[in-house]
Parts: structure tokens; sequence; C-alpha cells
């Protein structure tokens, strides 16, 4: 049996408790896998869930949760060589969606066991990174204000949401900064700043999608100024994890730039999480970092 550590979030979409981790256990062991599950409550205990199994010579990590989860695995699996596997069981799951895993959570087991490796890029910010995306401006400040009313106020997570966005629409933020991207210097200023790990479709049907996590750019989309109605629209977009349309941003692409403001701090999420950092904000790509297991070739045809 092929030895394997799985790191589960415990409060993972509507949650994993022990019950569903004795159901996931079964399937690891029906699909010949040899597993130590961890259960993890946040993200300092999952880190050194994945920090140990490395120390431990791990010859493979999963992690099961939505894109936050994924992240903090990552974070410490990105140079390892050791292969990551994931299980979505998040609301949102980017990453699995982008990389063709599947979503059903047997299929997702079945593929720790007969995955193929790839290498794919990973983003990073002042040392954090992201797998996905990071956002300034009004995502943050809307996720941030979201989190208060959940913990304040006991407000489920989609309606806090909304609350925060309309918020967000009355004070009708902007942040000025200043941009260096390919030797160039510029100033915008912008409610909404989105730097995607590659490049993002931005029309069609596959809007918010990536085709390929492996051509070593960062892309960088500053929201034109919206009516307040266009950024209510920013608001719902970001929060589900989607872009506009090309017309509504400035996009440009890039393996590193910096961003400075007049500010001491800024919010800025990565895979949405918040956390406050000093800027200037130095982007990096840090290409075929992080080694994902991905559905085999089927049919001849290359998966993402």
């Amino acid at each position: 049996m092929n030895p394997v550590t799985v790191i589960v979030n415990a409060g993972a979409g509507t949650g994993h408790d022990e019950a569903a981790c004795d159901a996931l256990r079964t399937q690891l062991t029906d699909a010949g896998l040899d597993a130590e599950l961890v259960r993890a409550d946040g993200g300092d205990q999952m880190i050194g869930a994945a920090r140990r199994a490395l120390e431990q010579g791990a010859r493979l990590v999963a992690a099961g949760g939505g894109d936050g989860t994924i992240n903090a695995v990552a974070s410490v699996m990105v140079d390892s060589g050791v292969p990551f596997g994931v299980l979505p069981l998040g609301t949102l799951n980017h990453f699995a969606k982008d990389l063709g895993i599947p979503l059903d959570l047997g299929a997702a087991v079945r593929n720790l066991a007969t995955g193929r490796p790839v290498q794919v890029d990973v983003g990073e910010v002042n040392g954090r990174i992201f797998l996905n995306n990071s956002s300034l401006g009004l995502y943050p400040d809307i996720v941030r204000d979201r989190e208060k009313q959940q913990r304040r106020l006991g407000r489920g997570k989609w309606p806090a949401a909304a609350w925060a966005a309309l918020a967000a629409l009355r004070r009708y933020p902007f942040l000025s900064m200043r941009l260096t991207v390919n030797g160039e210097r510029l100033a915008r200023r912008t409610p909404f700043v989105f730097i995607g790990n590659n490049a993002y479709t931005m029309q069609g049907l596959a809007i918010g999608e990536r085709a390929r996590l492996d051509e070593g750019v960062l892309s960088l989309y500053v929201a034109q100024h919206p009516t307040r109605l266009g950024l209510l629209r920013f608001a719902f977009d970001a929060l589900l994890g989607r872009l506009g349309q090309e017309r509504d941003f400035d996009v440009l692409t890039a393996p590193e730039f910096d961003i400075d403001t007049h500010r001491h701090r800024l919010l800025v999420a990565t895979d949405g999480e918040v956390t406050e950092m000093h800027p200037p904000l130095r982007y990096r790509m840090r290409p075929g970092a992080l080694t994902v297991l991905v559905p085999p070739v089927e049919n001849g045809v290359n998966q993402p």
C-alpha cells in the first residue's frame, strides 16, 4: 500500500467531523493507500502537520479542504519535490477545478493513488504564497468586514458578505498606488486590484478560469473607474472568485512586479485569506515550484 499523509480541515465546507473522517479513511484504504489522516483546526495546525510529515520522510502529502486549506499545506510543500494531493472539500475549489482534479471526493481519493505528478507555478507576495490569486482594495476589505460580522453578529458567511459588500458600496473606496512592471512605472487609482497565478480567462463560458498553471507569469488586473453599480458587481464577482470582462480592467503580465502606496499597511488577500502587509508589495512568480497530482492522461489527451 502507498503511504500518504492526509491533512483535513475540520471546518471545510459543512465541516468534517470524526464520522466523516472515518468514512474518508475507508475510501483511502479502498484506493490502496496507507493513510495517516490528520484532522486540523486552523492554518497553524495544518502547516505544522505538513512540516512533520516532510520531516518524517513522507512521500505524498494531501490536503482536504477549500482553497485556503490547500494554500496552507502547499506553502510547506513548495520546493520540497514531494508530490502534493488535493481533496476539494471547500465551497469554490478553484485550484482543483483549474487542474482538472475531480470534485467528487471518491474520484479525488482515487487520484491520490493513480494521478501523475506535474509541476505548477506558485505566486508569492512578500514571502507569502498563493496558488490562485491575490487582491487588494475592495475584496480584502469586504472579507475582513464579513469575518467581523460572522464573529460579532453570528451571521452566516454569505449574508455577512452581502452586508459587507453594501458597506463597501457606501464607502466607495479607492486605492492610489504606484506600479513597477517590466521596468515601467505606472500610477493608478482604483478600487480593485487582482493578481493571478498565470492568466485568467476574461470572456466566454470559462470566465474566471485558467487554461494553464505553468506559463511562468503573473497576471495583473487593475479595475478602471467604475460606477457605484459597477463597484457592487466587482464586489460580488470577487467574492465568487471571478473577474469581470476585459473592458473593465487594465491587464498586464510579468514574472514579477512591485506595488507601493503612501499607506503604512495594506490588507492583502491571498487565496481568500486576508493579512496585513507593509508596502512595497513585491510580487514574484516561482515557476514549477509545486508538484501536484492530477488525473492521468486519457485517450492521448493531456489533462491540465
